[in-house]
């Protein structure tokens, strides 16, 4: 179900449809996303639009290499969120979403802060069946009361938002929560403050990445204790 707070204008439903294909992602092919089959024709024909309504690049049309490594990772090991509430933040298309519900969480907010992305995120979840919430809203620096995994696929792809967000993300570690990221190799994640828990080569394209295979690993945050 779309946010009621959403807007109608353009019609995002009928845009994001028209740009693009369903299509699993290679690694999680237990999912079908509404995705770009070609990502520079479309970042191209919504370059006006995009800065008129003022909302971000189509990060949501792309399953990122972090997104699909953690939505794999769930999916293999669904006791991490069988029956816990969990928060996926930075969720674009919402595969890691998709796949904690899936995988059999109790409830599943999936957070972006493009109101596109958010209308992507509600069409996949109603195509694949799963109920999730999505929220747009800037969340860093909230406490996610009541949350029991914090999941991150990818977001340490610009400064200062990576640096924020991870600080964030360790000082809710540091509450009790479980923080899950997978990174492909961005410049700006962080060197310490993590733990490996597992790695994968994803299938990608030169269009967006600098080679047709990104390994990426699953890292769970270490915690930054409260001030």
């Amino acid at each position: 179900m779309l946010p009621n707070n959403m807007p109608v204008k353009p019609d995002w439903p009928g845009f994001i449809r028209s740009h693009t294909v369903l299509a699993a992602p290679p690694l999680v092919p237990e999912l079908s996303l509404y995705l770009a089959s070609e990502i520079t024709p479309l970042w191209r024909v919504t370059e006006s639009l995009l800065a008129r309504e003022d909302v971000p690049p189509p990060f949501w049309s792309f399953a990122w290499p972090g997104g699909q490594a953690l939505a794999r990772f769930i999916l293999d090991n669904p006791g991490l969120v069988a029956g816990k509430r969990v928060f996926d933040f930075a969720s674009g298309s919402g595969i890691v979403a998709l796949a904690a519900k899936k995988a059999g969480a109790a409830e599943v907010i999936a957070n972006d802060v493009d109101p596109v992305a958010i209308i992507a995120i509600a069409m996949n979840a109603a195509h694949n069946q799963l109920c999730i919430s999505p929220l747009a809203k800037n969340c860093v620096h909230d406490s996610l009361a009541g949350f029991d995994l914090i999941l991150a696929g990818d977001f340490c792809y610009e400064w200062p938002m990576a640096g924020y967000a991870v600080e964030w993300l360790r000082r809710l570690a540091g509450q009790g929560k479980t923080v899950l990221c997978a990174d492909p190799g961005r410049a700006y994640l962080p060197l310490e403050g993590k733990e490996a828990c597992g790695r994968y080569d994803v299938p990608t394209t030169t269009e967006v990445e600098d080679s047709t295979i990104k390994t990426t690993t699953i890292y769970r945050f270490l915690p930054l204790e409260a001030d």
